[in-house]
């Protein structure tokens, strides 16, 4: 699959979440061959969970079907940009690339406010390609976020 076709995915997985009142985003992790291993959305709000964010669960799912935290060679699509947590459970899972939508300008940390991903000080950097499908991700987000918005 394409990174287009994986953001697809992502972008349809990110929609379920708004129906429980979480921040529709969704992230996908597949292998080196582009296969799809896990998907989640955001669960924040259908948990009370404050670490549920749609990557952390897509490593958590990757890791238990791998049977491996280690996910070398694995790239994480996901439909906004990882704030910090997100893009330090990357880095500590060895994730090879990291694929977003829309940026975060209030949160980001793959290049809007930090680069945590790309951070030499880090054991382990990840490739990032940013901006794939970022209008949808972005009208995805807007959308949701109209109706709280005066």
């Amino acid at each position: 699959m394409t990174d287009e076709d994986l953001m697809r995915l992502a972008l349809e997985v990110a929609a379920g979440a708004a129906t429980w009142g979480d921040v529709p985003v969704g992230a996908v992790v597949s292998d080196a061959d582009g296969e799809v291993v896990s998907t989640a959305a955001n669960e924040r709000e259908r948990t009370g969970d404050p670490t549920a964010h749609a990557e952390v669960l897509a490593l958590r799912r990757a890791a238990i079907r791998t049977g491996s935290w280690r996910l070398s060679g694995s790239t994480l699509t996901v439909t906004l940009e990882p704030c910090t947590m997100c893009a330090g459970a990357l880095v500590l899972a060895r994730v090879a690339r990291c694929v977003y939508g829309a940026d975060d300008a209030k949160a980001g940390a793959v290049g809007s406010l930090w680069d945590v991903l790309r951070d030499r000080r880090l054991n382990h950097r990840v490739e990032v390609v940013g901006g794939v499908l970022a209008v949808e991700s972005g009208v995805l987000l807007r959308d949701f976020f109209a109706p709280h918005r005066g």
